[in-house]
C-alpha cells in the first residue's frame, strides 16, 4: 500500500469521541460569505452554538475562490496547497461535505469549516477542490442543506505534531449549564442541537490520521464496538492517490476528497464492510468519482467524518 511520510514523528491512531447525533435541515442565505451564512443558520435552527457536518446539493456561488492540493514547496510540509483560484462568474454547485466547528480559543474563538466541494463552472467545466469559506459567498437563492449535530463532541482546530498542519478533530464536552456562583461559563463553543429527544441517535466522531486505510480503519472501528451498521455523515480529507474497486488507480498522490456516500454493513462473514464513493481532485486537476477499494487507500493528510450507529 502507498503511504506518506510526513516531517514530524508518526502517529498512527484515530481519534475518536461518542456522541449522539440529530439532523436538522438548514437554509444557507445568499449574499455573505459561506462561513457567515452557514453560522446564521446553524444559530437559527438550533438555538445556539453546536458541531457537526453538513452535506449538500446544489444551489450556486459568486464569487467561488479555492485551492487545490499541491506539491509542498518547502520541508515544513510533505504536501501542501496550491495557489489561489476564482472560478470565472457564478458555479453551480453539485454537492459538498463540510466538518463544522469552531477554532481559536475562548473569547477569541469563532466557527469555522473545512468543505470539499464538487461544481461546475459558467462554461461547463467540472471543477472540485477546498473552498475558501470567508470568500465565497452563496449566490441567487438559499441553498438547502442538512447538518447532523453533535450532543456529546465538538470538531475543533488543533495543531498537529504529525503533520505540521493545525486540523479539525473531535474533542468531548459536556452541555453548557445556567451559570451559577459554583458553576464557571462554559467555553463558548460549548451547545447541543435542540434537546436530547428521540430524534437524536447514537454516533461517533472520527478523525482518521495519515497511512491509515480509510475502509478497513472504519471496519475496524465498528467491529471493536460490535457495530453491525452505520452510515457516514460528512466525510472531508485526502488520499494518497487512489485505487477504486474497479481497478481504476489515481496515480497522481496529492488529492483533496470528498465522500459522497458511505456506509459500514455486516457482511457474509459477519465482519464489517465498508463501501466508500467518493469524488476527489488530484494535485494535476484531475476530477476522479468511484468507490474506494478496501486496503488500498491510506489517508494523506486527515480525514473527518462521523459514524451514524444504526445498529
Amino acid at each position: 500500500m502507498r503511504e506518506i511520510v510526513h516531517p514530524g514523528a508518526r502517529r498512527p491512531e484515530a481519534s475518536i469521541v461518542a456522541t449522539r447525533l440529530s439532523a436538522h435541515a438548514l437554509a444557507l442565505v445568499p449574499g455573505t460569505s459561506l462561513i457567515d451564512a452557514l453560522s446564521v443558520a446553524v444559530t437559527e435552527s438550533c438555538g445556539h452554538f453546536a458541531s457537526g457536518v453538513l452535506q449538500w446539493h446544489g444551489g450556486q456561488a459568486k464569487p467561488w475562490p479555492y485551492v487545490l492540493p499541491a506539491l509542498s514547496r518547502t520541508p515544513e510540509h510533505a504536501v501542501y496547497f496550491s495557489e489561489r483560484h476564482e472560478a470565472p462568474g457564478a458555479v453551480e454547485l453539485v454537492e459538498a461535505t463540510v466538518t463544522f466547528g469552531r477554532r481559536g480559543a475562548g473569547e477569541g474563538s469563532r466557527p469555522w469549516l473545512h468543505s470539499h466541494v464538487d461544481w461546475i463552472e459558467a462554461d461547463g467545466r467540472r471543477g472540485c477542490g477546498h473552498v475558501l469559506p470567508e470568500q465565497a459567498r452563496l449566490s441567487v437563492a438559499p441553498l438547502r442543506a442538512t447538518f447532523w449535530a453533535m450532543h456529546d463532541a465538538a470538531f475543533t482546530v488543533q495543531a498537529d505534531e504529525e503533520t505540521r498542519f493545525s486540523l479539525f478533530k473531535p474533542v468531548p464536552y459536556a452541555p453548557a449549564a445556567p451559570d451559577t456562583p459554583d458553576t464557571p461559563a462554559a467555553p463558548l463553543w460549548i451547545g447541543a442541537c435542540g434537546d436530547m429527544a428521540a430524534a437524536s441517535r447514537p454516533a461517533l466522531a472520527v478523525r482518521l490520521a495519515p497511512n491509515m486505510d480509510v475502509c478497513e480503519t472504519l471496519e475496524a472501528i465498528c467491529a471493536e464496538r460490535g457495530i453491525r451498521q452505520a452510515v457516514v455523515r460528512g466525510g472531508v480529507g485526502s488520499t494518497v492517490g487512489a485505487v477504486f474497486d474497479d481497478g481504476r488507480v489515481v496515480q497522481p498522490f496529492v488529492t483533496e476528497t470528498l465522500i459522497r456516500h458511505g456506509v459500514i454493513e455486516t457482511g457474509a462473514t459477519l465482519a464489517p464492510r465498508a463501501a466508500i464513493d467518493v469524488t476527489m481532485i488530484d494535485f494535476h486537476g484531475g476530477r476522479h468519482q468511484g468507490r474506494l477499494a478496501r486496503g488500498e487507500n491510506p489517508v494523506l493528510v486527515t480525514f473527518e467524518l462521523v459514524l451514524e450507529i444504526l445498529g
